[in-house]
């Protein structure tokens, strides 16, 4: 029994060693750059900071998007009873008209306008300054995207990157008159909010997951230097979060690249997996999210061994108490 146990113990430490979150790297230097701004909002309209940035991330790619890049609109809003300058994009339709900015300001602050100024979204401002959560289920039920899974996806940004710490408990909505003067506020990099431009350029990668593990799928020019320049780990460690040996070849665009430590483990419901044509160990392991190493000692397997086609691999342990 003691022995059971012991056994127990190791299996669950090593299946729950607790990494830092691996977070793209071009979402926080946006979030570096405009949180500031964001606040700026949220004094003087209501709008929680949190949402307003996790609304920019999603809608403008972090601000690489070709519509935030070429026009300045982080935040997607077309081009209804709109008399400035206008720019034409792909979007739910071909060729749908969007508002253009001369700065990144004016965006933000016709985002926040747009929300003011509509009556479907009266109720939002009703809601605590500090309710994101609230904030994000009401704009989609308010019909602000099409997208079903819009209110999730803010939630799981804010979560993320923890953008819920830039709310400020307690606000007075204030819009200055004509005759105020706006005030420049610097960013902690010593721009003004008045002269921001969009945010340096890195490549993104949508994450996923498999097995609870966050992956990306490489693209053409990728390679594992630039990958693990983005989610800011080194090369080193991305070759031991995917069982790569050193020197690795050329990165094949297609390719899975986890950024976390894959996993001990399966679900349960994924106990076992049957060997079809072709397939190894690596190829495997890769699929489910779970280390090379632990489908070896599980199925007493060598590193370079063929798998027989139906041969039947263990993909986690299942522990009997009596």
């Amino acid at each position: 029994m003691a022995r059971s146990f012991t056994l127990l113990m190791v299996f669950v430490l090593c299946c729950n060693v607790v990494n830092a979150q691996s977070r793209n790297k071009a979402y926080l230097n946006y979030i570096e750059t405009y949180y500031l701004l964001a606040q700026k909002q949220q004094q003087e309209y209501g709008i929680p900071s949190s949402i307003t940035l996790a609304q920019a991330l999603l809608e403008s790619g972090a601000g690489q998007g070709k519509l935030a890049s070429l026009s300045n609109n982080h935040f997607g809003i077309k081009c209804s009873d709109w008399q400035g300058e206008k720019v034409y994009h792909d979007d739910d339709q071909q060729g749908e008209c969007f508002r253009k900015y001369e700065q990144v300001l004016e965006s933000y602050e016709d985002h926040s306008a747009f929300l003011k100024n509509k009556q479907r979204y009266a109720l939002l401002f009703e809601l605590s300054p500090t309710d994101y959560q609230g904030w994000a289920l009401g704009l989609k039920k308010a019909g602000y995207a099409t997208d079903p899974n819009y209110a999730v996806k803010l939630i799981n940004i804010i979560q993320d990157y923890e953008l819920n710490q830039y709310d400020i408990s307690q606000v007075k909505p204030h819009k200055p008159t004509d005759n105020e003067t706006m005030p420049i506020t610097s960013t902690s990099n010593g721009q003004f909010f008045e002269s921001m431009g969009k945010v340096q350029a890195y490549t993104m990668h949508e994450v996923m997951k498999v097995n609870g593990v966050e992956y990306v799928v490489s693209r053409p020019d990728d390679t594992y230097e630039s990958i693990a320049s983005e989610f800011e780990v080194s090369v080193k460690k991305l070759f031991k979060f995917n069982d790569i040996k050193p020197p690795a070849k050329h990165l094949k665009p297609g390719t899975r690249i986890f950024v976390h430590w894959k996993k001990c483990g399966t679900p349960r419901k994924f106990a076992t997996h049957k060997v079809v044509a072709g397939e190894t160990l690596y190829r495997i392991s890769q699929n489910y999210g779970v280390k090379m190493k632990r489908i070896m000692t599980l199925n007493h397997l060598n590193e370079d061994e063929v798998l027989q086609v139906g041969q039947v691999l263990k993909l986690r342990i299942n522990f009997l108490f009596f």
